[in-house]
């Protein structure tokens, strides 16, 4: 294996920042509500709502982190104007999990639930992405408590509150429904690059429909 890529060869490469946004050196703590405390013997990740089967999906924390392991360099962009730039993401890509327990047909839509029944929704080719993950490392080293540890969404493309930290399982859903922070003003889809921040911005089938 080679050796791995350095932060300042990540930056350098990746110079243009999404309208908006500026440089961040560091990464800092930002999230909702206090830090859960993980507790492993009672940790359970969860597939429900519209499965192929039918069925609920379950790993326990040993058995979700012996899951196929994989890595991707990739951007945060946070809606609150910080970028952290060319980041090592190690983790479980989330195609390994529609592998695992694949969606109906029809679903159109992801629900991701986390510590506090906070959640968040994404479309589902968002969702199944080949860079989206959960996320268990950050340049080689287990997330802290603060940032997620033991697992928290990593969405490159869209703003980062669509990757929640704390991450407990996912909702296969056939029609769209807002999460935590889309049910209080910010936009249902989260595209950076468009500068989609908040739901007043929103075009005609963005959102759910009502």
């Amino acid at each position: 294996m080679g050796q791995p890529e350095s932060r300042e060869n990540r930056e350098t490469e990746q110079s243009e920042l999404p309208p908006g946004q500026r440089l961040q050196r560091g990464w800092p703590v930002t999230h909702y509500g206090p830090v859960p405390k993980f507790k492993p013997d009672r940790w359970e990740f969860r597939v429900f709502g519209a499965t192929a089967d039918g069925d609920k999906h379950c790993w326990n924390h040993q058995e979700f982190s012996a899951l196929p392991f994989s890595s991707v360099v990739a951007d945060l962009h946070c809606v609150t104007k910080f970028s952290m730039i060319g980041a090592e993401w190690g983790g479980i890509p989330a195609r390994t999990v529609l592998e695992l327990a694949p969606p109906a047909p029809d679903v159109t839509h992801v629900m991701v639930w986390a510590e506090y029944g906070f959640s968040s929704n994404l479309r589902l080719d968002d969702f199944a992405s080949e860079r989206t993950l959960f996320a268990t490392h950050k340049d080689g080293e287990l997330l802290t408590a603060e940032h997620g540890f033991p697992l928290r969404l990593v969405v490159p493309h869209l703003y980062a509150w669509k990757g929640p930290k704390w991450v407990r399982g996912i909702e296969y859903m056939t029609a769209d429904r807002r999460g935590f922070w889309e049910e209080r003003g910010y936009h249902n889809i989260g595209d950076p690059w468009s500068e989609q921040r908040y739901s007043y911005q929103e075009e005609p089938g963005d959102g759910p429909e009502l």
